[in-house]
């Protein structure tokens, strides 16, 4: 078999036969009654279309339902059996109701996961972050930050390590985070399912996971082509960024078990696999900091992660992630030393000066195709923010904007930013307390 360019192709080259498939017999022919079952009749390629592999690895399980007489032949071609219409009999029938009284997973064909260790072994030594100066602060362009804070972000994400980004909060942590994924180079297959210990466990999620189109290499393969056919059992994805904020449980972090499917689906640092996962609103979720880092220690120092079945099996499985805790409480009054010592890389997101402001105002106002008038963003700071104190913040301008801009529809007014209508936005956007202190005193 070639040698494929990872790089340029990453799904792997599809098996030829049931021993490179790396799938037991018995599987195969479950999931080929299964299938059978819910289809009707089927030709043999649309089969092995309907599994993701090619027709000769499923050839041995139906010639032992053939012989077992739980799937018939109704139809010839010249091609083979490949050609071949199969139908399942009723004694078919039966047995694949227990098979899906057991386990009620149809579809593509599961990876196995001493498959999907060496697909992810290749993959992190074949992608590399080429992470540089220019490429940061063109990933960044959209959001006015220092140069200090991209020069923290830069080597943090070159190196694939554990980054915590803290500050005050609507400083832009958790946009800063999502756009690390800007910068993530190539693309990744994932899996649609895994195998371990015979346990089904649903990998890919098209919530999750971007699916890409068919490559150029990939719609020229034909079926006599060996140089390379990609495995079907697995999907092209973008580098996947996925998020989780306060909703996020322990339990979300482990095997999901679904005692009616009879299958697992796999938690979401698994999904996360060779691109980002932030944690949003590090500290608000329902179990503590200090519990969730716990979960967390192991996979972040070996790059392993460990997972129980339900029969209380553990397995290793890879950990290519590039975690981001994003945080507007203090770190000190979250974790102690220890635990932020295993998160290498700390940003923090700083509030913007008084000329960011107008800069982040002036951008804002371009994405809405708003005339900018610079005078009016100074006059809003001078006027409104300074006698009260009000410290900057990067989600202030936008915020503004949009709130004068619905007041402005709402009285019939003209689309364009005048002082009245930001004043206003203000008045509503911001706490006053100065009643109650007056109520209080």
């Amino acid at each position: 078999m070639s040698v494929v360019d990872m790089t340029a192709v990453p799904v792997p080259a599809a098996p030829r036969d049931v021993a490179e498939s790396g799938l037991n017999v018995d599987l195969l022919t479950q999931l080929v009654l299964k299938t059978l079952h819910l289809a009707g009749t089927l030709t043999g390629l649309e089969l092995a279309a309907r599994l993701g592999l090619r027709f000769p690895v499923l050839e041995p399980s139906l010639d032992d339902l053939k012989w077992q007489h739980h799937v018939e032949v109704v139809a010839g071609a010249a091609i083979g059996g490949a050609g071949y219409k199969y139908r399942i009999t009723d004694a078919g029938r039966e047995r694949a109701a227990l098979f899906l009284a057991h386990n009620r997973y149809v579809g593509v064909a599961p990876v196995p996961l001493d498959q999907y260790r060496r697909y992810l072994e290749r993959f992190s030594r074949s992608v590399v972050n080429d992470v540089s100066p220019e490429r940061v602060r063109e990933a960044f362009r959209t959001l006015v930050l220092s140069d200090s804070v991209l020069d923290q972000l830069g080597p943090a994400i070159r190196a694939g390590r554990s980054l915590f980004v803290y500050g005050p909060p609507g400083n832009g942590k958790t946009v800063i985070s999502q756009c690390i994924r800007n910068l993530l180079c190539g693309e990744i297959a994932v899996p649609h399912a895994l195998v371990v210990e015979g346990a089904i466990i649903r990998f890919y999620d098209p919530v999750n996971h971007e699916a890409l189109p068919e490559s150029p290499a990939e719609e020229d393969a034909g079926p006599l082509d060996r140089d390379y056919i990609p495995d079907a059992r697995w999907v092209r994805c973008r580098r996947p960024s996925i998020t989780a904020g306060g909703e996020l449980t322990l339990d979300s972090l482990d095997l999901s078990f679904d005692s009616v499917s009879g299958f697992y689906r796999a938690p979401l640092q698994a999904l996360a696999n060779g691109g980002v996962l932030v944690i949003d609103d590090f500290g608000r979720q329902h179990c503590s900091a200090r519990d969730l880092l716990n979960r967390w220690i192991v996979p972040l120092e070996s790059r392993v992660d460990y997972l129980t079945l339900q029969t209380g099996q553990k397995f290793e499985l890879p950990f290519v992630v590039l975690v981001v805790f994003a945080t507007n409480l203090k770190p000190a009054e979250l974790v102690d030393e220890a635990f932020l010592r295993r998160i290498q890389y700390k940003v923090f997101a700083e509030s913007p000066t008084h000329a960011d402001f107008i800069q982040i105002f002036g951008n804002y106002c371009a994405q809405q195709s708003l005339e900018f008038d610079r005078a009016l963003a100074e006059r809003l700071l001078v006027e409104y923010f300074r006698p009260r104190m009000i410290p900057l913040r990067g989600c202030h301008p936008a915020a503004l904007i949009d709130q004068a801009l619905a007041r402005a529809e709402y009285w019939g007014r003209p689309r364009a930013l005048t002082m009245d209508l930001l004043l206003a936005a203000c008045e509503s956007y911001f706490v006053d307390d100065r009643e109650l202190l007056a109520e209080y005193a």
